[in-house]
């Protein structure tokens, strides 16, 4: 028993206490918020170094691809290491690419060391399927949605974080402010989470190779992931650009541009809303509107190039609508198998940043080329072509369910579970 959080050392399914869920939720999002200081400072940046704002925007892309690289080689880990020492010992690395980072004295390596804390960012995809592992089925999108409103508060607040760390001092503060919170919360998760050493004794060359089985032989997960890589694109396409739309369109300082970015904060509070939906076996439905809403924003983000108040309204939009689908996303992906939760979210993840890294490098080039309302385009978009993907997901699950009012033969479904053992022993 773990006398800080009353959690048992084998992390079973179990009530899971306030203290270890508010510690959960920190830790995501201090640790996914070294993914997004730089957006708000791209200006600062490309000045520091001498580089154009479209070759300043690498920074966030490079960030991201090494955030992809870190969920497709590292995250996996968490089947089958010990997984409070996988975080804490990450946790670490990251103080040091953070380092790296705020001491760079050219843009190459600035560069270098983005891509760095990228890669070993990935500590917060550790801990939300160890979330979803310690709580019970009944309460696993309560318990998720509360961990991530703590990950997307990360995120959302990291902008507002960065402009005002950069107006008091200099936009290099921030990565040693970072480097610093990365130590002490590898010291408090050593002491305050639970053992979790997963059941696999495969290796790592055959553990990689079964995310292609998952991918093949589980269509919800691709369907997810795809999605919401839509949904994460138009949410980077946003907040990549904003910076320069607020600072030339709109003359805001980085302290104004700190505020703003409070007003997208607001729509972490969606991510709770989203784990009751899905609790309630509606968070495919609700994930259909989703995806329009976040094309309604981006269009509305469009016809604010001279208004800011459309332009916060739109984030607070947007912001809600990507965090909802992801809590029900990542509710119905983790349910598929228990005993693959880290590889299912590895799958999930990178799928996602990989869509938001090609969506903030195809940014650069339209905000260059045609401006914010050529980036709105783009972004009224991305979320479409996902609405498509769930529109044909839904049709597909339509037509496997038997018509109403029959019952399917006891065979058939004796075949059915037959079948399922077989492909979850293929993947295994």
């Amino acid at each position: 028993m773990n006398r800080i959080t009353g959690v048992p050392e084998s992390a079973a399914p179990q009530r899971t206490n306030r203290a270890l869920t508010l510690v959960l939720a920190v830790a995501c999002g201090l640790t996914v918020a070294n993914l997004y200081y730089s957006q708000p400072l791209l200006d600062l940046i490309a000045g520091s170094f001498g580089v154009g704002q479209g070759t300043a925007t690498v920074v966030v892309t490079l960030t991201q691809a090494g955030y992809a690289l870190g969920l497709l080689f590292l995250l996996p880990l968490g089947d089958l290491l010990e997984n409070r020492t996988l975080a804490t010992r990450t946790l670490l690395a990251t103080a040091i690419a953070l380092l790296l980072a705020a001491v760079s004295p050219s843009f190459g390596m600035f560069l270098a060391a983005s891509v760095l804390v990228g890669v070993t960012s990935v500590v917060a995809q550790v801990l939300v399927p160890l979330a979803a592992h310690l709580a019970p089925p009944d309460q696993r999108g309560k318990l998720v949605g509360r961990v991530m409103s703590g990950l997307l508060l990360g995120i959302l607040l990291a902008r507002t974080v960065a402009s005002l760390v950069a107006d008091l001092l200099d936009w290099r503060a921030i990565y040693f402010v970072s480097a610093a919170l990365m130590i002490v919360l590898s010291a408090v998760l050593h002491r305050v989470l639970p053992k979790r050493r997963p059941d696999h004794t495969v290796g790592y060359r055959s553990l990689l190779a079964s995310m292609g089985e998952l991918v093949r032989h589980e269509p919800v997960l691709r369907r997810r992931a795809l999605c919401q890589a839509t949904m994460f694109g138009a949410f980077s396409v946003f907040w990549t650009a904003i910076a320069y739309e607020l600072i030339h369109e709109h003359g805001f300082s980085q302290a104004r541009i700190a505020l703003f970015a409070l007003v997208g904060a607001g729509g972490a509070a969606a991510a709770p809303i989203g784990g009751r939906l899905a609790d309630r076996g509606q968070g495919r439905v609700a994930s259909g509107g989703a995806l329009a809403l976040a094309s309604f924003a981006f269009a509305l983000a469009g016809l604010g190039h001279h208004s800011v108040l459309l332009l916060g309204l739109a984030a607070v939009l947007l912001d809600l609508a990507v965090q909802c689908h992801l809590v029900m996303s990542q509710h119905e992906v983790y349910a598929l198998r228990a005993d693959a939760r880290a590889r299912l979210n590895t799958v999930f993840m990178t799928t996602v940043f990989v869509g938001g890294a090609l969506s903030s490098g195809v940014t650069g080039v339209l905000y260059s080329a045609y401006g914010w309302r050529g980036v709105c385009a783009f972004g009224t978009v991305l979320p479409l072509v996902g609405l498509l993907v769930w529109a044909g997901g839904t049709r597909a699950t339509r037509r496997a369910q038997p018509p109403a009012g029959t019952d399917r033969p006891a065979e058939n479904v004796q075949a059915a579970k037959a079948a399922h053992a077989a492909q979850a022993a293929d993947v295994a």
